[in-house]
């Protein structure tokens, strides 16, 4: 299939725009970082990315990738050596993505409560290789409120487990998770880093303490709150390293009888396929939404917690986004060089179509963003 001139000219002129969105320095750093130490058949930054995007965002194979890019008029390039130029990519991919994650932060959009906190939504997702029955390699990710930007993302095989442990945290960070990040040790790493956590509480891992370290009589104070009614009461968590005390906040609210219903059967319906009994302090806790906090009540009240909770569900909808726009569902590749290098390159992708929305959002009159002057 051969490209016309006026169809070339556009793709050209698109492709223009798509780099006035990529990172500063992106060239400099393909050479620096390894991805073009010989410029056999592929000789510009330029050209590799444009070769590697056409792989990542169609879903080509490699053959068919070498192949329209020698109709293209790009380069001439066999599927192998095109391979072996993606597991060199893997550095710069990576660069690439973190660097645009940043950029994406400077978009703004609405106001929230806790308003001097930075506020990050984490979870992560599964990513598995064709033929797997496991997991491979899962993508930890944390987004800021109210922007919804990338702010970080960690690959990782599946020897490294959900937790907060695994993300960088600054002071004023506020990271909001589910209950499978609610443990002692996630959340006396953020404290000790001098951030806060919103976190879905998880009865069976986060043993709850009163002022004199006893146990906190959860249920009991659960089982006072009328219909509507928010509890917020002060609880202690003791750090696993020293045994010393973090002071943190249950705040809860009952769900109405339809959800209690919902949750309750889904709990049953799991607990039948795993062959496990369930306790009845776990049917009990399943009727309410409760949240720790380790946030003071001055800088976040508790029904304004409720509220800023309901906010973690646009991870998942990214998640979503990803894997069916982008294609994050499972892994073409099963060389782990090949694998990471193909995860970063649809990171970037993710983030390019990310940037693109922000920038349809912020409407510019001339269609692209414009460069800061060096």
């Amino acid at each position: 299939m051969s490209i016309n001139t006026e169809e070339n000219k556009v793709c050209q002129e698109d492709w223009e725009i798509l780099m006035s969105m990529l990172p500063e320095n992106w060239i400099q750093q393909a050479k620096d970082l390894g991805a073009l130490t010989r410029r056999r058949n592929i000789d510009s930054a330029q050209v590799l990315l444009r070769v590697l995007l056409i792989h990542f965002c169609e879903g080509k194979s490699l053959r068919t990738t070498a192949a329209f890019a020698g109709e293209a008029g790009l380069c001439v390039i066999r599927d192998v050596p095109l391979l072996h130029r993606m597991k060199s990519s893997e550095r710069w991919l990576n660069w690439m993505a973190l660097e645009m994650a940043k950029d994406l932060q400077k978009f703004d959009t609405l106001k929230l409560p806790a308003g001097k906190y930075r506020i990050r939504l984490l979870d992560g997702t599964v990513i598995s290789e064709q033929g797997s029955t496991g997991t491979d390699w899962r993508i930890h990710f944390s987004m800021v409120l109210p922007t919804l930007a990338c702010d970080t993302f960690i690959i990782a095989d599946k020897s490294v487990g959900e937790s907060l442990c695994v993300y960088p945290v600054e002071p004023l960070d506020l990271l909001i998770a589910d209950r499978v990040f609610c443990t002692r040790k996630g959340i006396s790493h953020v404290v000790k880093s001098k951030g806060d956590v919103l976190l879905r509480y998880h009865s069976t891992i986060l043993p709850l303490k009163t002022r004199s370290l006893r146990p906190f009589p959860i249920l009991e104070r659960l089982s006072h709150l009328a219909a509507g009614e928010v509890g917020d009461w002060d609880v202690w968590v003791t750090d696993p390293d020293n045994n010393e005390p973090i002071k943190g906040r249950v705040c809860a609210i009952r769900k109405s009888e339809e959800a209690i219903a919902i949750a309750l059967e889904k709990l049953r319906k799991t607990a039948r396929r795993e062959g496990r009994c369930l306790r009845p302090e776990t049917l009990e806790h399943a009727k309410y939404v409760i949240l720790f906090t380790t946030v003071n009540r001055h800088n976040l009240k508790k029904t304004d917690a409720l509220r800023l909770y309901r906010f973690r569900w646009q991870i998942e909808l990214t998640f979503k986004r990803m894997k069916s726009i982008v294609g994050v569902g499972y892994l073409p590749k099963k060389d782990p060089a090949s694998c990471k290098a193909w995860l970063y390159g649809k990171m970037v992708v993710a983030l390019l179509v990310e940037r693109l929305h922000r920038e349809a959002e912020f409407f510019s009159p001339w269609g692209y963003p414009l460069r800061n002057e060096g």
